[in-house]
């Protein structure tokens, strides 16, 4: 990976290249996803997520900020790309691919123009980021996977019968008051058709 220059760096080119990046590659996909959209549906949900939990929920925090941080939060795949769930997550990975994102994180930020790494650096490093913040955007990336999961089982796709039920069983698993409202008032809406949509049913 080339170094920044006093006057030219890669870092947005790289960041650019996320839409070339398929998600779940393991498996055979009805409709075919790319990191750059995955960045944006969790950085919209994250961003719901903080608001209801502002002005549902009363508590203290910035949609603002956890919608930013959201859209960095899978920047390393521009340079490691997608790993797959059985090999990130594998015991025997876990620290392995912890270890390399760090390493890419820190190799990304080090793109960066010297005057633009205060504001950057802090959104590309998950360890920097207000443990709140963290929830709301981890959560937010596990009811985007639920909702492609959703997506893919109504396109007649099986393939994601098994992902739907493990990442659903997270789902309630670590469920917080603020999923829980966008799912109720939110959720169903997902299931309807084009025309269903805009009739308002």
């Amino acid at each position: 990976m080339s170094n920044a220059t006093s006057s030219h760096s890669p870092f947005y080119a790289h960041l650019s290249r996320l839409r070339f990046i398929k998600r779940w590659g393991l498996m055979r996909n009805a409709v075919e996803e790319d990191v750059a959209q995955h960045s944006w549906e969790v950085a919209v949900l994250a961003h719901a997520l903080a608001v209801i939990a502002r002005d549902v929920f009363g508590q203290a925090v910035d949609p603002n900020a956890v919608a930013a941080r959201a859209l960095f939060h899978d920047a390393t795949e521009a340079i490691t790309g997608d790993l797959p769930t059985p090999v990130k997550y594998s015991p025997a990975m876990r620290h392995a691919t912890a270890h390399l994102e760090s390493e890419v994180c820190a190799e990304m930020v080090d793109l960066l123009p010297e005057g633009l790494k205060p504001a950057l650096a802090p959104m590309l490093d998950h360890h920097a980021w207000p443990p709140a913040e963290a929830a709301l955007i981890k959560t937010a990336d596990r009811l985007a996977a639920w909702l492609k999961c959703r997506a893919e089982l109504r396109y007649g796709n099986r393939e994601f019968e098994q992902a739907d039920q493990q990442v659903r069983a997270k789902i309630e698993e670590h469920m917080t008051p603020e999923l829980r409202y966008f799912l109720d008032t939110f959720g169903p809406a997902y299931d309807l058709t084009l025309d269903s949509l805009m009739k308002g049913a």
